[in-house]
């Protein structure tokens, strides 16, 4: 999916949208959001990790978080830049 496509979809879907840059190697402890999480990698690698699963995110994917989900993210040396939305 490319990065207009999914932005349409989150603001026809009710989401407040943002972008969020890391521009390097960044570890964010486990944590949970009040809010459900709805995300797409533009550039670089995110990855996740929720329970016993750990998912790495590249280029053009995507991931859903529910509000209150545990996970932890952590962030590569080239970082990453993720288009993300945020509904209440």
């Amino acid at each position: 999916m490319d990065r207009q496509t999914f932005e349409a979809e989150l603001k026809r879907d009710g989401y407040e949208v943002a972008t969020n840059t890391t521009p390097g190697v960044k570890v964010n402890p486990e944590h949970s959001h009040p809010f459900d999480v709805r995300a797409m990698v533009v550039q670089g690698a995110i990855t996740i990790t929720s329970g016993s699963e750990t998912v790495t995110y590249k280029q053009g994917d995507t991931w859903d978080l529910a509000r209150g989900c545990l996970h932890s993210e952590s962030y590569g040396p080239e970082g990453a830049v993720v288009l993300f939305g945020r509904k209440m």
